[in-house]
């Protein structure tokens, strides 16, 4: 009997701590939002316009000497370059952001009993609902026209939520390693460079040569970015080993980051 009154006692402090988690991320993402459109016209909408921008230069510079890898479109070349951008802004904006998000929180940390994970987790739900009233739309609409299948519309749910984990993974990393080694903020500039130029995002991944891809094959954004052109290019039921090699990528770096985190998280607090 008391072994089943101590089981229930648990069972509700663990909901009682999960909702508690879930009204503090809502804080904290709400807050992130107004804090970084304060003032701005456009607001959220300006992480929809970056990619179209960039988009259309693509389009100008590369279009002519790239359309053969897609049906000989120019149309097609444009939809490519604006999923591949989709995934590189959204993926080099969370993750700058959340290798900051504990070290600028140190104060209330030190000050109020917080899980520390919640800062990471709020700066990619934030980044997720720029994504999500920005370029989402988009995309659906894309990959309606061009499958005429509601079926393909769902299944962008798969890649999108592998760029949120993959995210939200090295996220986890990088915000743990910067509590130790502050120089880490000029040097994931640089990795930032590095993902997204062996990225194909303004170029087709059929001209890299045989013996470079299967190297580019280890940035998780490769698979990510295919998939997700797949789906909304292509016009064919969803490629399932795209997809599943996407989530699955996403999946081993959430694992790896919440490793990360769990083995530094009790040192951070003398170092904030």
């Amino acid at each position: 009997m008391e072994a089943k009154r101590f089981n229930k006692v648990f069972f509700l402090e663990k909901i009682n701590d999960i909702k508690r988690y879930i009204d503090l991320l809502e804080i904290l993402v709400t807050r992130h939002l107004k804090v970084r459109y304060r003032g701005s016209i456009l607001g959220v909408y300006w992480s929809l316009l970056n990619p179209l921008i960039l988009t259309g230069v693509y389009t100008a510079i590369f279009g002519a000497a790239f359309s053969q890898y897609y049906n000989n479109s120019i149309l097609n070349y444009c939809l490519a370059a604006f999923t591949g951008l989709v995934v590189v802004n959204f993926f080099s904006s969370c993750t700058a952001q959340t290798l900051l998000s504990i070290v600028n929180n140190g104060t209330l940390l030190n000050k109020i009993k917080i899980p520390i994970s919640i800062f990471p987790v709020s700066i990619v739900f934030a980044n997720l609902f720029h994504l999500i009233v920005g370029a989402v739309p988009l995309l659906i609409i894309f990959t309606l026209v061009t499958s005429s299948n509601i079926l393909n519309a769902l299944l962008l749910l798969f890649p999108l939520v592998s760029l949120n984990f993959v995210c939200l993974g090295i996220g986890l990393i990088v915000s743990s390693l910067y509590v130790f080694f502050r120089d880490l903020h000029y040097i994931y500039e640089l990795i930032i460079f590095v993902l997204w130029i062996s990225s194909p995002v303004f170029y087709p991944s059929e001209i890299v040569s045989d013996n470079i891809r299967p190297l580019l094959n280890l940035n998780p954004l490769v698979s990510i970015i295919q998939s997700l052109r797949q789906i909304t290019l292509s016009g064919n039921p969803p490629d399932l080993s795209l997809v599943w090699s996407s989530f699955f990528s996403g999946i081993i770096l959430v694992v790896l980051g919440l490793i990360c985190f769990k083995t530094l998280y009790r040192k951070f607090i003398d170092l904030l």
